[in-house]
């Protein structure tokens, strides 16, 4: 059974499951779907388009599943996806996503701080944590496990690898790659992630392994070299693989 405060408003078309909380002032739009066991504090806004997993908690301000700040978008019938276990922290702000991809996504067991943005069709990976002021413009990817801090400005089109280190106040208009902390202005690779990956359970000869494919890789002048040498000396390693995967399938080129 829902609770659902007399102070809220909850359009008769949106399809929700069970055990959800909606506190005062909260406004739930039609064409939503919430799933089991989710917490709404006051004045959550969750508007046209969201599909919300299981197990979330949304803390006062929020703003999912916006009109995209687009001049492109159209009213075209699109999404914004919300996994399960997520902690969504006030003042968050979440656009559904336009033409281009059709949704917005955010995985599983995310910590989104206090008053950051996701644009229109990013895709935010599982174990995440985003700090607070933190902006991603349109179509920006983060893969699973990255730690953002706050006050992170990441241009649109731009990819983040998982297990990743950004410092705070970090502006980037590049790919930053998984395993590495990333920082100083202008932004650069400023070594691997250790103590996160040691966290993660990555044993000392993966770390090794990945510290070891970054020196081969950044040593070579011509990035494609650097690339095949890795994939020769660690041919079985899906940490390297994964590296040099997201090196090749850049497009707006990747930090050194």
């Amino acid at each position: 059974m829902n609770q659902i405060h007399p102070l809220a408003v909850v359009d008769p078309e949106a399809k929700l499951g069970d055990g959800n909380v909606i506190g005062p002032f909260c406004v739930i739009d039609k064409n939503v779907v919430i799933g089991d066991n989710n917490t709404f504090l006051n004045s959550v806004t969750i508007h046209y388009g969201a599909r919300i997993g299981n197990n979330n908690e949304f803390f006062p301000g929020a703003s999912i599943s916006t009109k995209p700040q687009d001049l492109k978008f159209q009213g075209e019938d699109t999404t914004c996806e919300i996994g399960d276990n997520n902690s969504i922290r006030e003042n968050v702000t979440i656009s559904r996503g336009t033409a281009s991809k059709g949704k917005t996504v955010v995985g599983n067991g995310n910590l989104l701080m206090e008053n950051m943005h996701i644009a229109h069709d990013c895709v935010i990976g599982n174990g995440c944590i985003i700090g607070n002021s933190t902006k991603f413009a349109g179509e920006v990817v983060v893969d699973d496990f990255a730690i953002i801090s706050a006050e992170v400005l990441v241009h649109q089109f731009n990819n983040i690898g998982g297990f990743v280190m950004i410092q705070g106040g970090t502006r980037t208009s590049q790919d930053i790659p998984p395993y590495v902390i990333a920082g100083k202005e202008p932004v650069r690779f400023a070594g691997v992630n250790l103590i996160g990956l040691r966290r993660r359970g990555f044993s000392n000869e993966t770390i090794e392994m990945i510290h070891d494919a970054y020196r081969i890789i950044y040593a070579q002048g011509i990035l494609k070299d650097g690339i095949a040498e890795a994939r020769t000396i660690y041919p079985d390693s899906k940490e390297v693989e994964y590296i040099c995967s997201f090196f090749e399938k850049s497009k707006r080129g990747v930090i050194r």
